[in-house]
Parts: structure tokens; sequence; C-alpha cells
């Protein structure tokens, strides 16, 4: 029996023929497009790679080469389907290529007009391009390009004159824009809008203001005055600009908070009944390390409350613990706690009747606790004064030791941190009231003669065993023992 033929030479059917290709005469138009040596051969076993093709960001826009020959039929169908080539379809074919210029009417004034080109191709061309689509784009493009309009460079033609323009006022243009709609930038005018050499023929010529320079405020101070701001100007934490207008407020908020004798409304208390609270204020201030200024706004609270409110005697320590606590809340960093406050009372309050009292307290005094306090004073003269810290806290002792005197209630604050601090020059021979201490506290030396002697007076006093709390304080070697300091004669002074 005869061997059989292998697989190999069983008839297959055209590899350009099916679905997915074309027949012969695809294959020769394909061939003429691409070239001989681009021609569409025999198809290879595909790789995995061809899948994924590289592609351009904005897509693949050279493809013309490379396609299969299924996407070179749908260009011959597409060639045949354009408008170029439908549109001379059906002209009559002429000889070759010939420039129809268009004749333009003429006018007044003499300017070229831009000419048209129409170029018609021939039947040669018509013949290719059926045959070769890639001819065929070519012409296309080329009569695509060469029907195009030129426009030649203006000539320098005689223009008529222009009219002169009629000069209008500066008011009278910018009202004109204003009131013009035709576009949105004629809604804003400016002083730049206005050319300044429109001038109306009418009203009078209207000459420029001369340029005012304005320059810097300097500060004149009073002979014999240190300008202490100007020297803090580098220190951000000075607010050397602002410390000025800043006392001056709080001199002028002093009236606000001013307090009459009150003493006689309350029943049960007593003016030593006072001095024993603000001296375990003092204590308290001592225990949990509190600033001074929160000490001054506790006492300065405890006054204002009793002077509007009547208090028995069981309540008065209480009204001092929620006063404190009121303060620290407004001036501390870490303020204590109610429950240390109630243990420092000895248990003597809940925790809800400090909660109360403070409540109450709030609501008397208006929420307001912006007061002008006597040590905020105390420090701004001292700074400007340059004074020592010695002295500055003899003053300090001075001024602490008189928030125990009921006397010195209805005093004003300026005026006490003044008095303080010039007792506390004399006690030390350090001078009396400079023009620098008058300028920035704004006092004269008769203005606080009788409020320096009232505090002479003070520490003159027999001091009372049941309030040595400020004298032990400033006994001590952190306050430079000013407590110990010998005093000075009221002739002296």
């Amino acid at each position: 029996m005869p061997p059989t033929r292998s697989s190999s030479l069983q008839w297959q059917p055209n590899s350009n023929a099916g679905t997915n290709g074309v027949g012969t005469r695809a294959k020769r138009t394909t061939m003429s497009v691409l070239g001989e040596n681009q021609a569409v051969g025999k198809r290879k076993a595909e790789s995995p790679l061809k899948k994924a093709t590289k592609r351009s960001a904005f897509g693949d826009i050279t493809n013309a080469i490379g396609k299969s020959a299924n996407d070179t039929k749908n260009v011959l169908k597409n060639v045949a389907n354009t408008k170029a080539f439908s549109k001379f379809k059906d002209k009559k074919p002429v000889e070759d290529k010939k420039e129809v210029s268009i004749r333009q009417p003429t006018k007044r004034v003499s300017a070229e007009k831009p000419s048209i080109k129409t170029v018609v191709p021939t039947r040669q061309a018509l013949s290719r391009s059926t045959s070769n689509p890639l001819a065929t784009r070519k012409a296309t493009a080329a009569t695509a390009l060469e029907t195009s309009i030129s426009k030649p460079k203006a000539t320098a033609a005689a223009k008529p004159a222009p009219k002169e323009p009629v000069r209008q006022s500066a008011r009278l243009s910018a009202r004109l824009s204003l009131t013009n709609e035709s576009s949105e930038n004629s809604l804003y005018v400016s002083a730049l809008d206005i050319n300044p050499d429109e001038t109306s023929n009418q009203g009078p010529e209207v000459e420029p203001c001369p340029e005012v320079k304005e320059e810097a405020p300097v500060s004149k101070l009073p002979a014999g005055v240190e300008d202490y701001d100007a020297e803090c100007a580098n220190d951000p934490f000075a607010v050397s600009e602002y410390a000025m207008d800043i006392f001056e407020y709080l001199k002028s908020r002093e009236p606000m908070f001013k307090i009459d004798d009150y003493m006689d409304k309350q029943i049960d208390l007593t003016r030593f009944m006072r001095s024993l609270l603000i001296d375990w204020m003092v204590e308290v201030q001592e225990n949990f390390e509190l600033n001074h200024e929160t000490l001054y706004l506790g006492v300065k609270i405890v006054d204002i409350y009793l002077s509007k409110v009547t208090v028995s005697k069981q309540t008065l320590q209480l009204v001092g613990a929620a006063a404190m606590f009121i303060a620290s809340k407004y001036d501390e960093r870490v303020p204590p706690l109610v429950e240390d406050l109630t243990y420092i009372c000895d248990g003597a309050y809940t925790h809800d009747q400090l909660i109360a009292m403070e409540a109450s307290i709030l609501r008397v005094i208006g929420f307001d606790l912006s007061m002008p306090l006597s040590y905020r004073f105390l420090r701004r003269y001292a700074r400007c004064a340059k004074i020592a810290m010695p002295q500055l806290t003899l003053a300090r002792y001075i001024l602490e030791l008189s928030l125990l005197e009921y006397s010195m209630v209805t005093l004003s604050d300026s005026k006490l941190a003044a008095g303080a601090l010039l007792l506390s020059l004399k006690m030390q021979n350090l001078g009396g009231w400079t023009p620098t201490l008058e300028y920035y506290s704004g006092y004269k030396l008769e203005d606080i003669h009788d409020i320096c002697h009232q505090l002479n007076d003070m520490l003159h006093k027999k001091p009372k065993t049941a309030v040595q709390t400020v004298r032990n304080k400033y006994s001590h070697k952190v306050f430079f023992e000013v407590a110990t300091i010998p005093l000075v004669d009221d002739l002296k002074l």
C-alpha cells in the first residue's frame, strides 16, 4: 500500500483569505501601498509579547504601516467614500493643473484681496488614486495645501485722514466709560484710566496737589526722660509700641472698679476679719506657688463682691477661696483644682458650695476680670526707671502689706503703686521722684505725697501676731530680707 501524504502536504486555505484576510487583488494593492519589501507574507506563530503592544501617550497616531490586510481593505473603502474623492468623481477631466483666479470687485480703497487658487486633478491622477490608496491620500493632501488663501501684505495706500478727536474732560470720560455696557472693563474706572492731559475747555484748569510725604511719628519726650520703650523695641515680649497705651487704658478703667467704704453694710464682718482673710489668701498663694497677679486679682474680687453683697462670717472664707479659684483660672497656666481648695479650707465647704459661690461672684462682678491692679503698675514704673531688684522687692513688700489695710481699699491702684515705689526709694536713700517716673506714671510728687505718708504710717504700726504671713514671707533671703530694713521718719519724706 503506498504511503500516505503527510498532513503538511494537505490542501490549506489561503493565509490571506477568510475572515482575517482579503483576496489576491487586495494583496496586490497592499503590496503596491507598502512595497515589495513590506508585503504581507506567511503568518508566523503569534508570540504572547505581541498582545502587549506599545502605545504612545496620545494613542496610536502613526499606525498607517504595520496593519493587517483587513485594515487595508477598510482603508480602500474609506478612501472611496471621502469627500475629496466624491468631489472630483462627477467632474469632467481637464488638462494639466491650471490656476483659476477669481477676480474680486474693486473698491475705492486700493488693497490687494487674497486670491484663491483652485487645482483640478487630471484623469491620470484620478486613475492612480483608484489603484493606489496611498497615492490618493497624497493627492488629496496636495490639493488641500494648494487650495489656500494667500494673504499678501497690505500696500501703503493712501488712507483717509482721521478726524480730529473731540477733547473731553476727565469727569465726562469717566462718566461715559461707566455708562458704556459694551465690555466688562468699562464698568471699572480707576485714576490711571483718566488721562491728566484731557482737560475741559469750559472750566478752569485745576492744578495737581503737591505730594505730601508722611513721616514716621517721633515721640518728643520731656527733658531728662529716658525712652524705655525705644530701648525695648527689639524685644517682642515687651510690646513697646503698645505699652504706653495699655497702661493708659488701665488707668482709664480704674473708676469702673472703684470700691467704696462697704464695712458699714456688713453686719457680721469687721476690718480685722477681712485682714485675716487676706492673710490666709497670701498663704494660699505661697502654698500653691501662684503668681502675685493672682493674689492681687483675688483680693480685688473679694472687695468688689463684699461691697455689693452682704456676707456672713461663716461664708467669708468661701468667698476668698472662690475668688482665688477664679483668679487662678484667669492668670495661671495650671490653676489648682476644686478639691485642692476644699482641702485647704479644712473641709469646711463642699465641692458644690465652691462652684455655686464661683457662679455667684461672676454674676455680681459682671464677668469682667480685666481689672487694673496695683502690682502691674508697680512693675511698669520700676522697669521704666530701671530700678534694681532689691529696691523693687521692697516696694512689693510695702504694696502687698497694704492689701491687709482696709483703709487702702478706696485708693487708686496706680497711685498706690507710685507711692509704694517712692517710699522704697526714700527708705534706701536712692533719690526721689525722677522726671522719668513722673512721665511714665503720669503723677507728680505732690499727687502721691499723701499716699506715701499713709504707707509709711502703716509700716510703723505694731504688727499683730495673727497676721504675720506677709512679714515672714519677705523676711526670707529669697526676697532679700526687705522686711528687716530700717524704717524712715515721716519728716524725711
